[in-house]
């Protein structure tokens, strides 16, 4: 009979849960099958903690997700650990991970670590840049690789952008909640108040949002930038943006750009 689940275990699957889009998790995928080699579980053992895990996620269990009938008390314990701590979630898990690799933390890791500093200040840029890697991954999977304005799903076109910018709101800086998918050019304009997202998630494009008068610009780049204006966004699987972040975000833009 297989040993219990650890905490341990349990954290680091939550963690893959968090980085991955809901739908890859199937027994035939590589990286299911290389959790499970690390972890000393079967893929299907994987996908099963996958939905167990889920069934505590309050906009997954809003969708009908559930996990096994009697999902372990472990499981839930993880989720309250972790839910609302993602910075801790982020550095804990590849703490682990390095640790079944046996390597140490910075060898294990596959973020970008160029250029660190040295002493305590090395500690400190290693977790910014874990959770940098966590938040960007974690807001990418939850809107399945998609723009939330456009739609647009090239990887290299999108980027995770804060609603209330990381400089600003410390406490929200990892938290998925504070992020949107966005390509290139629609998160610049949200960070520049050149368009908004209300708190119910409709899209408005600011007035300013061409330069000098729309009549200058090509008639379809004008048709299909205001084509947005009004919409609503495209949601997320998981991690529903706060509305209280969104509305802080808005207020500012309101000021500005209406």
């Amino acid at each position: 009979m297989r040993d219990n689940w650890t905490e341990e275990q349990i954290t680091i699957v939550l963690y893959e849960y968090c980085r991955r889009p809901f739908g890859q998790f199937n027994g035939t995928k590589q990286f299911v099958i290389d959790l499970g080699n690390l972890l000393g579980r079967s893929p299907g053992a994987i996908v099963r903690k996958v939905g167990n895990l889920a069934s505590f996620d309050p906009q997954m269990r809003a969708r009908g997700v559930g996990g096994l009938p009697h999902a372990a008390k472990l499981d839930a314990k993880v989720w309250e650990k972790y839910y609302g701590h993602w910075d801790q979630l982020a550095y804990d898990a590849e703490m682990l991970i390095a640790q079944l690799q046996q390597k140490e933390l910075e060898e294990s890791l596959s973020i970008d670590l160029n250029d660190l500093p040295v002493g305590s200040e090395r500690v400190t840029e290693v977790k910014r840049r874990i959770n940098q890697d966590f938040f960007r991954r974690t807001v990418l999977s939850s809107y399945n690789q998609k723009c939330c304005i456009t739609g647009i799903n090239n990887p290299s076109l999108l980027q995770a952008s804060h609603i209330v910018d990381w400089s600003i709101d410390e406490a929200n800086r990892t938290n998925p909640q504070n992020g949107l998918c966005l390509n290139a050019l629609f998160h610049k304009a949200y960070d520049d108040n050149l368009l908004g997202i209300t708190p119910d998630y409709e899209i408005v494009i600011a007035k300013d949002f061409f330069f000098g008068k729309p009549q200058d610009v090509d008639e379809a780049t004008v048709s299909f930038i205001m084509g947005f204006d009004h919409k609503q966004m495209i949601m997320p699987k998981r991690f529903l943006p706060d509305r209280d972040l969104l509305a802080q975000h808005y207020e500012r833009f309101k000021n500005i750009a209406i």
